[in-house]
């Protein structure tokens, strides 16, 4: 067996950013389960504040979460899949092809999903989006039946990522989890850690994100 080298390839604040952003996509469900609105819109507002970060992050944050360090051609992804049932090394520094894709679909269906969520109504409960006041009643209508349906895709997309996760363990070989606990992967050979960039920068993008949210949902 040749040698490994433990390189870090996922910095701390695209860790917190992806469980932060499971666990609020699991409050925002509870809390539309149980009718509890202020807290379900406040979830919405800190997913958005979430996506702008990391959108931003993506061009501007360390290189393993750079949409330009992950994002591959289609035919790369379909490439990638071809040899998804060979036992092999995991040499990846980050995303694969086919996960890159996979983690833009996630981010445009949230990013979907609380954008139709400003919009939205529930004349059941005489609850309304922050932004609902912008446009018509029945564009606000067909935008609430909208944010249903994604939320739908959402699951089905969530279930397909867990599965991807599964087999690429049971499978490959791959353990795809611990690295964005720990940061770390083990790759064999030599291998170059991507450049990691100062924390303090990913607060600041998220602080600017959030202080946009705010006053998006507040004043307009």
């Amino acid at each position: 067996m040749p040698p490994t080298t433990r390189v870090r390839i996922w910095d701390a604040p695209t860790r917190l950013f992806h469980w932060v952003l499971v666990l609020l996509v699991f409050f925002s469900w509870l809390t539309q389960e149980n009718g509890w609105m202020d807290l379900h819109f406040l979830s919405g507002e800190s997913i958005l504040a979430l996506l702008l970060f990391r959108l931003i992050w993506g061009f501007v944050g360390s290189d393993s979460a750079r949409f330009c360090g992950f994002l591959k051609s289609p035919m790369a992804a379909i490439e990638h899949l071809k040899h998804l049932r060979r036992r092999e090394p995991d040499t990846e520094l980050g995303h694969n092809a086919a996960g890159g894709w996979m983690v833009l679909g996630l981010l445009g269906l949230l990013l979907l999903q609380v954008g139709t969520g400003l919009f939205s109504n529930d004349d059941d409960s005489f609850t309304e989006g922050p932004l609902k006041h912008l446009v018509s009643k029945s564009l606000s209508d067909w935008l609430s039946e909208l944010h249903g349906f994604v939320f739908t895709l959402i699951v089905i997309a969530v279930a397909l990522h867990v599965t991807a996760i599964v087999v690429y363990l049971v499978v490959k070989g791959h353990n795809l989890v611990r690295p964005m606990i720990t940061g770390c992967k083990d790759i064999e050979g030599p291998a170059a850690a991507p450049a990691l960039v100062n924390p303090v920068r990913a607060v600041a993008i998220l602080a600017v994100a959030a202080a946009l949210v705010a006053a998006v949902v507040r004043f307009l």
